[in-house]
């Protein structure tokens, strides 16, 4: 230690005089450590500033990024929001064309209730589900709500549809007929500009396209059931002779006989046994004078040995409606109603028609009703 740090003496001269100025070694070693002290304080604080505008720095990167974290967050929200609305209204949208596939098909809710009680069950067991689902997401209530709404009121409609389109098509095979073969004659012809479905892709949920198939199917049904020609073309209470073969009245041999007579008076109605259009007004060999009204899918009723007519070609009839009067013309014994069913042109016995038993004839007026109330809606 003496050897770094010895007593030193200083000299100075000033005015002619010399002075000497002795430094010990305990003041050199106190002044070493006063300078090493501001020196290592003097070091750490400029550490600590280094330090601390490092942190500083990235703090302030740190809240830049979560500023913009926060504004991304905002703008999810807010593309979220406007979702939320845009789903609203394409479920607000879906659930009134709903509505209004109901009472197109069914009636107001006022004039048939039937719709409402098989809906009501399905509501009912599904409401504690659906309450435990809203009290966990309150926002989401009225969404729930109401895809609940529509996905159970096209099961029940679904269902209800389906049991209507079992009857028609019941009613139409007593008649004889395939309601499948029906369809595939049919050939309904379809078209018009495509227009997209403006919801998003999911929109036509499994439960509306089978719905959509079941309307469709009910509604071809009950068209074809309507038109199948169950009415007595003539107040005439009898037949005078029956499809199939007999004994020619003209020459006695065994012929075919391809419809029902009926006796009356000369000139009395002949009235249409369905609805239809009138695709045929004049004379037939063997027939005489004669009417005849298709009916659709194939179906059409030929009226004969007319001594009149009262509707022409193109002209659009209802059941009942009366098309002709009661005559002999054409080969014929006297004054009767010849009436023929046929089916793609080929004849068929009328009688299973005549005789629809009582349960068919209602749910072909139940269809007749359903129809009038839509076209008297517009």
């Amino acid at each position: 230690m003496n050897a770094i740090c010895p007593e030193r003496e200083v000299f100075l001269r000033s005015g002619g005089q010399v002075r000497f100025l002795r430094i010990s070694r305990r003041v050199q070693l106190a002044t070493i450590a006063i300078v090493s002290t501001a020196l290592v304080g003097w070091g750490a604080a400029t550490l600590a500033m280094v330090a601390n505008s490092a942190s500083v720095a990235q703090e302030r990167a740190m809240l830049a990024q979560q500023g913009k974290a926060v504004a991304s967050s905002a703008n999810k929200v807010a593309d979220y929001r406007d979702s939320v609305e845009d789903l609203a209204q394409d479920l607000k949208a879906r659930q009134d064309f709903m509505d209004d596939l109901y009472k197109t098909h069914f009636g107001s809710e006022e004039s048939n209730s039937s719709g409402a009680e098989l809906i009501a069950p399905a509501k009912a067991q599904e409401k504690g589900k659906l309450n435990a689902k809203i009290s966990m997401a309150p926002e989401a209530a009225p969404l729930m709500r109401l895809a609940e709404r529509q996905r159970h009121f096209a099961l029940m409609l679904t269902s209800a549809v389906e049991r209507r389109a079992d009857k028609a098509a019941a009613a139409i095979r007593s008649f004889g007929l395939n309601p499948d073969s029906l369809a595939r004659s049919a050939a309904q012809a379809q078209g018009g500009p495509f227009v997209p479905w403006k919801g998003d892709k999911g929109a036509m949920t499994g439960e509306l396209e089978e719905l959509a198939g079941a309307l469709a199917r009910m509604e071809f049904l009950e068209r074809s059931l309507m038109a199948i020609p169950s009415g007595k073309p003539t107040t005439a209470p009898m037949q005078t002779s029956s499809y199939g073969y007999r004994r020619d009245p003209f020459n006695g041999h065994a012929a075919f006989h391809a419809g029902i007579d009926f006796p009356g008076s000369y000139g009395q109605p002949i009235l249409s046994a369905a609805g239809g259009k009138v695709g045929y007004v004049g004379q037939r060999q063997g027939y005489g004078n004669v009417v005849e009204v298709e009916h659709g899918n194939g179906l059409m009723t030929r009226y004969a040995h007319l001594s009149g007519y009262a509707s022409r070609v193109g002209q659009t009839v209802a059941r009942g409606d009366t098309i002709g009067r009661m005559g002999s013309t054409g080969r014929s014994t006297g004054t009767h109603l010849h009436f023929e069913v046929r089916l793609n042109g080929q004849a068929i016995n009328p009688r299973r028609f005549l005789e629809a038993a009582q349960d068919v004839l209602q749910v072909q007026q139940i269809a007749k009703a359903r129809f009038a109330d839509v076209g008297n809606r517009g």
